[in-house]
């Protein structure tokens, strides 16, 4: 049986932090603000595979209080989901994410965050979509004040036994 799961995040960009989306180091004058490494994408697509199965979301898992997670890699949570997932005997079907952004260009960097995200989900590319869109210069987005992302995640879970 097919489970969707959904996942937003958003981060302040801020100076002196490098910018990092879908595990790529983007260059830009600023970087997103956040415990970890910041990887809005990767924490929306994090929430949304943990929805699918039912799981608290990302900040239950890895919060922000814990040293632990300091300055962390964000693939290291999309590896703990995918690693969920596979322990009810499940499977990922799919991602679909969309980044929003006024600035820098996402869609140069798009090849390499699929590749990323799909090796961090042991998935092919193929099954990965990510697309970026900006906010049409409106809210925060549109201010360059932050960036958000987010995520849509189909697993495929057995059948609970009757």
């Amino acid at each position: 049986m097919v489970h969707v799961g959904i996942g937003y995040d958003v981060h302040q960009l801020v100076e002196g932090r490098r910018l990092v989306l879908g595990g790529v180091e983007i260059p830009h004058d600023r970087g997103l603000d956040g415990h970890s490494d910041a990887d809005a994408l990767m924490h929306a697509i994090t929430d949304a595979v943990l929805g699918a199965v039912g799981e608290v979301d990302i900040g239950h898992l890895f919060p922000n209080t814990d040293p632990t997670w300091k300055g962390a890699p964000s693939r290291v949570f999309l590896e703990e989901a995918a690693r969920r997932v596979a322990a009810r005997g499940g499977r990922i079907v799919n991602i679909d994410a969309t980044l929003v952004a006024e600035r820098p260009k996402i869609f140069p960097h798009i090849t390499a965050m699929k590749a990323n995200i799909a090796s961090a989900l042991g998935l092919p590319p193929t099954r990965v979509g990510v697309k970026a869109t900006t906010n049409e210069t409106m809210g925060f987005v549109g201010r360059q004040e932050g960036i958000a992302a987010m995520a849509v995640a189909a697993v495929d879970l057995p059948e609970p036994a009757a």
